[in-house]
């Protein structure tokens, strides 16, 4: 993986920005996959749909809790 350098230097703010990108993109997966599961009939994809649509959710929570350790506010 690489990151972006200034003078050499990988950056906090260059990092902050690459996780929150990757943690939006699995909040999108999770939701796609929720969706793809709520089209079938079967009780079990309806399951599975609930459960990807719950892991999209706990991401987005998640997002907002790395928000906040970065911003020096997680308590």
């Amino acid at each position: 993986m690489t990151y972006s350098t200034i003078g050499g230097q990988v950056t906090r703010g260059e990092t902050y920005a690459k996780l929150m990108d990757h943690l939006r993109e699995a909040q999108e997966c999770c939701i796609v996959m929720s969706h793809l599961h709520n089209t079938e009939t079967d009780v079990h994809d309806v399951a599975l749909s609930r459960g990807w649509m719950i892991i999209g959710e706990l991401m987005r929570m998640f997002q907002h809790k790395v928000t906040s350790l970065a911003q020096g506010k997680l308590q």
